[in-house]
């Protein structure tokens, strides 16, 4: 049986604030979460949390490189040595964030340890970096570019840190559910980083489009793979709660249809869930909504 181990990481270093003068409400999630009992819930080991530097843009100016990076080094090496120690004790990690930019911190904990993979379920490529921002605007908020940084794009602070860049090779990168118009896909696809679109997976269907997954992670990654679940990878129609609730994504059953096999992989390590925003959701819909999923595909029998 797996032993997992509940982490909090709420950290919203990498995203740009919803208002001036407020900062986003996703470093809530793991505590919206805990309120609905997933402790017990996931039959979970207590993992504590690491505590986030202050959100703090300073005089932060467009053109200055991603903004309070250095706030996000200090946390993504404080966060990898926690997700290092559990991998290594071979328990499976569930880190409740916080934003995107979570995912370095499991990425170089990982890529300490050898080389691993990356299912990324997530509504965007998130592939914004220093080659692209006469398509996507200059780099700044961390939470977009997940993927060009675990891949070794960006600055070299947060994306090479104990030079270990890249912490996750192309190959070994899985992007699914993003949107059929992601300004992305051209590039990913001259890459060779494999991509599928929240469309494309309800005409393969999930499970389908999963054992496709398993099968290349299986081929490329010796030592297993880490699930990223961002809640904007599904439709806003039942997940609202989040900063760029885009029409197009999943429902519910089909991410627990592309989920499921992923997570029941022996080979799966770890995952984290990151973006719902609690102080968009009033009622705590989004909350029982993920508590629920989480419960229905890492519960212990």
């Amino acid at each position: 049986m797996r032993r997992i181990v509940l982490l909090d990481a709420p950290s919203n270093l990498g995203l740009r604030p919803p208002a001036p003068g407020t900062v986003p409400g996703c470093y809530k999630l793991a505590g919206a979460l805990r309120e609905q009992g997933l402790l017990r819930r996931l039959g979970a080991l207590e993992g504590g949390v690491v505590v986030p530097p202050r959100y703090d843009r300073g005089g932060w100016r467009e053109g200055d490189g991603d903004f309070n990076a250095a706030a996000l080094a200090d946390y993504t090496r404080r966060l990898a040595a926690r997700v290092e120690a559990h991998v290594r004790a071979g328990e499976f990690p569930v880190l409740l964030g916080g934003d995107c930019s979570i995912l370095l911190g499991a990425a170089l904990g990982l890529r300490r340890t050898g080389r691993y993979g990356v299912a990324y379920l997530d509504g965007h490529a998130d592939f914004r970096h220093p080659g692209n921002t006469g398509r996507n605007g200059p780099v700044g908020a961390a939470a977009g570019e997940g993927t060009a940084q675990i891949t070794g794009r960006g600055q070299a602070d947060l994306t090479g840190i104990d030079g270990l860049a890249p912490y996750v090779r192309d190959t070994d990168l899985h992007i699914l559910g993003i949107r059929d118009d992601d300004a992305d896909r051209p590039e990913l696809t001259g890459l060779g980083i494999s991509h599928r679109t929240a469309s494309e997976i309800r005409e393969q269907g999930p499970a389908t489009v999963a054992r496709k997954v398993l099968r290349d992670l299986q081929d490329t990654t010796p030592d297993g793979f880490w699930i990223h679940l961002d809640a904007d990878v599904l439709d806003p129609s039942v997940m609202p709660a989040v900063d760029s609730p885009d029409p197009g994504g999943l429902l519910t059953p089909e991410l627990h249809g592309l989920l499921a096999p992923l997570a029941a992989s022996p080979r799966c390590v770890g995952l984290d869930l990151a973006i719902y925003d609690p102080d968009l959701d009033p009622e705590g819909a989004g909350a029982v909504l993920l508590a629920g999923l989480l419960e229905s595909v890492l519960a212990q029998p």
